[in-house]
């Protein structure tokens, strides 16, 4: 393909899937964006631990390489127009297949609402996953995060995330609402003049791909249990039938049978699937975690969900995350917090998030070993209390180092 801005490294060939299996060569070529605020600090310490591990893993018959490309702050400067997510970029990813990110900033001045919510939808990065687990030493407002072991997938492109949606008081809402009350006899908007309103699609297709996406994964990491999370009590035929398709999918697709006349079903390899009311999930798992095992649920649940479990473990600072389109490939590793401007260029901030991302990418290419490097690493530094301010202040007995310095000490470990 032909670029404008982005080189696209001589020295990489491309990653390809087929049959639904990515085919990664030695000298795969990867995108990145360093991300806005924090993001260069982070993307120098994470780039440099991961070219490590690969070396360390390989020694020397791998190597990524890296290739930049462009969005939020950086594009507008690089392109020299306000233009927060290039199409360009898009074609790309949709070529090369994946990229690692740094935060992004929100995009002010109309347009695109956010760009990470653009990169899924536009890519149509269907299951978000969040990996969450407690590394020993780090500090936990819970008594026990050692029983945190979970694997959230989201369904993101779907639910009320989806954006559909109509401000108070204009003739669009106006108009929506004179539609359901008129056309479909709905009588139940309490203030009709007044309100914004929302459309919230949940379809049998999304639910199946993105359960289906658990399931396999439950399968392959000899995972227990898989648990539909959802409102369905409240919201029967959105969050309703997101759970009798997730069991559907269940039963049709992997030979489930129902347990003691359902709705749980045990799968042929012993993993339950099983379902659970939102609230009470959120609940259950700070008094009993280790119940649970890998998440199937939607979007808003998997928003709240995935930061609520990442508390528990220490912090979005240390939560990994990637939004991935199992069928096309095509999968967008990320750190999972924000920018954080005033921390922008001081060397300061904890890289962990975007390093453990970029860990789940290289486990994702079938890089495992190179994978357990890093998480090896990571368990080892943790324990010694060697920490970013985060971190920092909330261990006694802690050494405090920058960011580009706890990269430096993974290295070390290796």
């Amino acid at each position: 393909m032909t670029t404008q801005h982005v080189t696209v490294p001589s020295d990489g060939e491309k990653i390809t899937i087929a049959d639904g299996q990515l085919r990664v060569p030695d000298n795969p070529i990867v995108g990145f964006i360093e991300g806005d605020g924090t993001g260069p600090d982070i993307w120098y310490a994470c780039q440099r631990v991961l070219d490590a591990a690969v070396a360390s893993a390989y020694g020397g018959g791998r190597r990524i390489a890296w290739m930049e490309l462009y969005a939020g702050s950086k594009a507008n400067d690089v392109y020299g127009e306000v233009i927060w997510l290039p199409e360009e970029t898009l074609d790309c990813i949709k070529e090369h297949l994946l990229m690692l990110k740094g935060p992004l900033a929100t995009p002010v001045g109309g347009g695109i609402r956010s760009i990470n919510v653009a990169l899924r939808q536009r890519l149509d990065l269907f299951a978000c996953v969040r990996p969450v687990r407690w590394f020993q030493g780090v500090p936990s407002p819970v008594r026990q995060p050692h029983l945190v072991d979970m694997v959230v997938y989201r369904e993101n492109t779907e639910d009320i995330y989806a954006g559909i949606e109509w401000e108070a008081d204009t003739k669009e809402a106006g108009k929506v609402i004179r539609f359901l009350q008129e056309e479909m006899g709905i009588d139940k908007i309490r203030f009709p003049e007044t309100s914004a309103v929302g459309v919230k699609p949940v379809s049998r297709e999304g639910t199946a791909r993105l359960v289906r996406a658990a399931i396999d994964f439950a399968i392959a990491a000899n995972r227990r249990s898989v648990t539909l999370v959802h409102k369905g009590n409240i919201m029967k035929f959105t969050e309703g039938g997101f759970r009798n398709w997730g069991y559907q999918v269940a039963l049709e697709e992997f030979g489930g049978k129902e347990i003691d006349g359902g709705p749980w079903v045990e799968l042929p390899q012993g993993i339950v699937v099983k379902d659970a009311i939102a609230d009470a999930f959120l609940q259950q798992i700070l008094t009993r975690p280790d119940e649970f095992d890998v998440i199937a649920t939607m979007n808003l649940n998997g928003d709240y969900i995935s930061d609520a479990l990442a508390a528990q473990i220490g912090g979005i600072g240390i939560a990994p995350g990637a939004n991935i389109n199992y069928e096309t490939g095509r999968a967008v590793f990320e750190a999972t917090h924000g920018t954080a401007d005033k921390y922008a260029n001081l060397d300061q901030v904890n890289p962990s998030s975007m390093i453990l991302s970029g860990e789940m990418m290289l486990r994702h290419m079938g890089w495992t070993e190179a994978a357990d490097t890093i998480v090896r690493a990571m368990e080892a530094t943790f324990a010694q209390k060697t920490v970013t301010y985060d971190l920092h202040r909330l261990m006694d007995g802690a050494e405090k180092v920058s960011c580009s310095r706890f990269g430096e000490l993974l290295i070390e470990k290796m």
